[in-house]
């Protein structure tokens, strides 16, 4: 059975368990919007923000919920890097391809001040920094994560030309600890955390993702909940766990997704029959 074919069935507008939802189906947590706030207010003065996490917590769509924020505001300019390992010249192609100049490796000073000159103009327009995006930012090579800093100050360090948001794992935050890395860490305006989410914030999560897409129905309580249980503080590992029980569910005509089906799927997870077991997550950790 295909996508379309399992949306139909539920009456579903697209499947909420997968990465690929719409922006307004994006689940935002309090501390999120505070930091989306944080942001918006940084342009103004330019600098960093960092989204720190392990893997699986949420940060890159933290990040796409924070473009689609920034980009509804019509004075900011926001531009994401989708090539994080690059080296320094292939960063300056990207870059030069984001902020619309036109660089050459030949010339490295003349996309260094080509750059600087378009920031200046935006700034001078608008009196808000362009903001810039980065996920993964763990893959950067420290020289480039250096050229940026430099390359977005000036006047002594006194003024800062762009917004950037770095968002990645405990390997970025260790860099920060090196030496050549240290003025960059110390540069960090505004933080984000992202931790293991509690229970009720992953029961809150799936209520709200089959909600938006269009059937609030399709999941039973008690799956809600043994679904939570099982993820070990993570969304990606609770929405993997619940994409399975819909496929299957959708292959049995299932009027409506249940704990019956997870423990189908996974009988060594059913503690009614002997002790309770590590959850999937857990498991895979290991």
């Amino acid at each position: 059975m295909n996508a379309k074919n399992i949306q139909a069935l539920y009456g579903l507008k697209w499947n909420p368990f997968t990465q690929d939802i719409p922006n307004e189906a994006i689940f935002k947590t309090p501390r999120f919007a505070q930091f989306c706030y944080r942001v918006e207010t940084l342009t103004l003065e330019g600098g960093f923000a960092l989204i720190t996490g392990a893997s699986g917590l949420g940060k890159s769509t933290n990040l796409r919920a924070l473009y689609d924020h920034l980009s509804k505001i019509p004075e900011i300019t926001v531009g994401d890097i989708i090539r994080p390992q690059s080296g320094l010249s292939d960063f300056y192609r990207e870059m030069g391809t984001i902020f619309g100049i036109e660089l050459r490796n030949s010339n490295r000073w003349g996309g260094y001040k080509g750059l600087r000159e378009k920031w200046r103009h935006h700034i001078a327009s608008t009196l808000l920094r362009p903001v810039l995006l980065i996920d993964e930012a763990q893959e950067m090579p420290p020289a480039v994560l250096s050229e940026l800093r430099l390359l977005t100050i000036e006047r002594f360090d006194s003024v800062c030309l762009l917004t950037i948001v770095l968002a990645g794992d405990v390997r970025l935050t260790n860099a920060f600890k090196e030496e050549n890395l240290i003025p960059l860490g110390t540069r960090m305006r505004t933080r984000l955390a992202v931790e293991p989410w509690m229970k009720p914030q992953l029961i809150e999560l799936l209520r709200e993702a089959v909600r938006h897409a269009g059937n609030p129905n399709l999941v039973s309580a008690g799956l809600i909940e043994t679904l939570a249980e099982h993820a070990a503080g993570s969304p990606r590992v609770m929405m993997n766990l619940a994409a399975d029980c819909l496929a299957i569910g959708a292959l049995k005509e299932m009027p409506k997704l249940d704990e019956g089906l997870f423990f189908e799927l996974f009988p060594q997870q059913n503690s009614s029959t002997g002790p309770r077991r590590k959850s999937l997550a857990q498991v895979a950790a290991k």
